[in-house]
């Protein structure tokens, strides 16, 4: 894919320093740069770091929009890459399931997923990562998920345990139960025999994750949890190399993860629906409370832009340290030093965004030009088609 030929972008308002003000921006050859290129008339427009996202399952209705329906994987991967394009998001790390639950959850999906996966990456509009949450009651594949991992260079991997919702979904939720039974492709005979064989494993569960998580720190693998409700919780996950903490579920898990040191990743869907959908702790309970370090997408991409503009308009943070959840503080949990803010040198991760509407009107990731669309396609199609006609 061909990057943008070099461009100054003026008259926008520009995000940088952890300040919003009018100015200018160079980029060139994927770049972030100082120079006096051909401009890009931005007057009326916000200019701001392309987001981080370092949770999303949004992808999965591309590959399967509904129950038992499914499409082919390479043309799921592309439409979610444009839906990421298309909401600002230049680096996307999508939260791959390795589940006994089955279907799209099972070890056997996500490595076929993989597989189109490292053939797709290579032309995509913006930087698709993958996550794979392991559910810590299959014992038996952790050979076969580290040959995934190690084939794949998958570098991030979180620990889930649905076990216990599963059971009492069994016990007092019968027809949820026979729900994901379903979409698993499963009777519920069969899913109960599965789910009890994952409960027969809970004695090796714990030896299990200490071999697992050596073998993922030799492979230098970033690793964490999903969904602690205790300190202990935590605790254990810490102590066993897992240091990010995604969506803590109550107020005593995300304190001890802060004394840990523990980054503290929440959904953004939390914050612009006003709490957690599930009756979880609310994100912006802990944004208030100093316990979040970054948003993620969860299940709906343009919730990471409504985050930020919802914690504004509240005034609960000044949008640039909102946006910050977005950008630069992902990138550094994720250890991303070349992006997150628009800084010289840094990757030409952007999102050109109208002042009045908040409409992404323009992505780019990379110096590629991901997405495009509105009077700032027009700005950008005019100052492109001059410089290539001056180059005539």
């Amino acid at each position: 894919m061909s990057k943008l030929p070099a461009l100054r972008l003026t008259g926008a308002k520009i995000l940088r320093d952890n300040s919003l003000s009018e100015g200018a921006l160079s980029l060139y050859n994927g770049k972030i740069c100082e120079g006096n290129f051909a401009e890009v008339d931005l007057s009326g427009y916000l200019v701001l770091p392309g987001i981080v996202d370092l949770h999303g399952d949004g992808f999965e209705r591309h590959l399967q929009p509904r129950p038992n329906v499914h499409f082919d994987k390479m043309t799921g991967l592309k439409n979610a890459d444009a839906e990421l394009a298309a909401n600002g998001i230049t680096t996307a790390i999508l939260a791959q399931c390795w589940s006994w639950l089955g279907g799209r959850r099972s070890p056997e999906y996500a490595t076929d997923l993989l597989q189109n996966w490292a053939v797709y990456k290579r032309n995509s509009l913006v930087d698709m990562q993958f996550q794979l949450r392991y559910e810590t009651h299959m014992v038996d594949t952790v050979d076969a998920l580290l040959r995934v991992i190690h084939t794949h260079d998958v570098e991030y991997l979180v620990y889930n345990n649905h076990i216990n919702d599963a059971s009492n979904a069994q016990a007092s939720a019968p027809l949820g139960f026979a729900g994901y039974a379903a979409e698993a492709g499963r009777s519920v005979k069969q899913h109960s025999a599965i789910l009890e064989e994952m409960l027969g494993n809970a004695m090796k569960v714990d030896s299990s994750l200490k071999r697992l998580a050596s073998a993922l720190l030799t492979l230098g693998v970033r690793t964490g949890s999903h969904d602690d409700d205790m300190a202990s919780t935590r605790q254990y996950f810490s102590d066993i190399g897992a240091s990010i903490c995604e969506f803590p579920t109550t107020l005593e898990a995300a304190m001890r993860a802060r004394e840990l040191d523990s980054p503290i990743v929440m959904g953004a869907p939390n914050v612009v629906r006003g709490g957690s959908q599930s009756g979880n702790i609310a994100a912006q309970d802990l944004i208030e409370a100093g316990l979040c370090d970054a948003l993620v997408s969860d299940y709906y991409y343009p919730a990471l832009q409504g985050a930020a503009w919802a914690l504004a308009d509240q005034h609960v943070l000044p949008f640039e340290a909102a946006w910050a959840l977005i950008s630069s503080k992902p990138a550094a949990i994720f250890g991303l030093k070349d992006r997150g803010s628009l800084r010289l040198g840094a990757r030409a991760d952007m999102v050109v965004m109208d002042a009045h509407s908040r409409r992404i009107e323009a992505t780019i990731s990379n110096g590629h030009l991901a997405a495009l669309s509105g009077e700032a396609g027009v700005r950008f199609l005019s100052a492109l088609t001059t410089q290539t006609i001056a180059a005539e």
